[in-house]
């Protein structure tokens, strides 16, 4: 089982639709974030986590040919607006595509994407069928299963969704807060995948400083750093990290 991320960027991606890169070497190809989302390929499932309006090129350029399930983190623009891009795979398979989202994303995507929900205009038939997500769904998967475990931490005025799989990786792409609570969750995982803004407080997303903490608290074995704005050049960041942290690169994959 891969867990690949397609889009480690933030909001505006790098370089952002100007060409700005900002503190960005444009010499450096890891320094190419598109917007956030990640891919989890196993042995009979393609499930994505989030549709960023860089789907389409995501797609294309990591050669994924299908989707089965998609998994939303929450509601903003840069997680929810390349949701268009999934009727390829309805019109390839002719049948909906389950989606899985909180309450609050579950209202925006009907109400921003009706269209993808409910038949318009006679012509065009839903390609998505909506799911509430649970605290924990089992996916089968041949003669295993992938567990997937939600837990929902503060982005921000908003919620968002952390997605656990299998108890080996943790995927926390926009977060400020986690509740103490739900800290045992996070203990001792094999990767912990987190966001990292960049490295002035910032109210709704972890900071660089913010990012280690949580690190140092939930001991991974592995860190990667997420959701990079363009002030995080990849080269300058990676050498403030210890070993067992890294940046996020567009495309980056782990083996589970």
């Amino acid at each position: 089982m891969q867990f690949k991320i397609l889009g480690c960027g933030s909001s505006m991606g790098v370089p952002r639709s100007d060409g700005d890169f900002g503190k960005c070497d444009p010499n450096e190809k890891k320094n190419y974030r598109t917007r956030c989302s990640a891919f989890l390929k196993s042995r009979k499932n393609n499930i994505l986590i989030d549709t960023s309006p860089d789907l389409r090129n995501q797609l294309i350029s990591n050669k994924i040919k299908n989707i089965d399930k998609v998994f939303y983190s929450h509601m903003h623009a840069d997680q929810t607006h390349g949701i268009n891009d999934l009727r390829v795979f309805f019109i390839k398979n002719k049948k909906t595509i389950p989606i899985y989202a909180d309450k609050a994303t579950s209202k925006y995507l009907l109400k921003t994407f009706s269209y993808c929900f409910k038949k318009t205009f006679n012509e065009y038939p839903p390609i998505l069928n909506l799911n509430s997500v649970k605290k924990k769904i089992d996916i089968k998967d041949g003669r295993k299963k992938i567990s997937i475990t939600s837990i929902s931490v503060k982005h921000g005025k908003v919620n968002s969704i952390c997605y656990i799989i299998n108890k080996k990786l943790a995927y926390i792409s926009d977060v400020s807060e986690i509740n103490k609570k739900d800290f045992k969750y996070f203990k001792n995982l094999n990767y912990l995948i987190i966001d990292c803004l960049w490295y002035k407080k910032h109210p709704s997303h972890l900071n660089f400083d913010d990012s280690l903490k949580f690190i140092k608290i939930f001991k991974p074995k592995k860190a990667i750093l997420t959701n990079l704005h363009s002030e995080l050049d990849y080269n300058i960041l990676k050498s403030k990290l210890p070993k067992n942290i890294v940046p996020a690169y567009d495309g980056l994959t782990i083996n589970l």
